[in-house]
């Protein structure tokens, strides 16, 4: 590798996603797997998934 690679794979190892953007790339992975499997999958359908999933998370976690 050369050292520009190497410092920027260096520099990223520092950086801290904050909870919507690791909610967003959590999103965009199981879009691309299930998209991949099944092309009728759309983003829209994996947020309304995702957006119930986290209100079942809260209802439990409340009670």
């Amino acid at each position: 590798m050369t050292n520009a690679l190497d410092a920027l794979i260096e520099a990223t190892k520092k950086i801290q996603q904050t909870p919507q953007q690791q909610e967003q790339q959590r999103r965009s992975f199981a879009f691309g797997n299930t998209a991949f499997e099944n092309s009728n999958i759309t983003r829209s359908m994996v947020d309304e998934q995702a957006d119930r999933l986290a209100v079942q998370h809260t209802e439990v976690r409340d009670r």
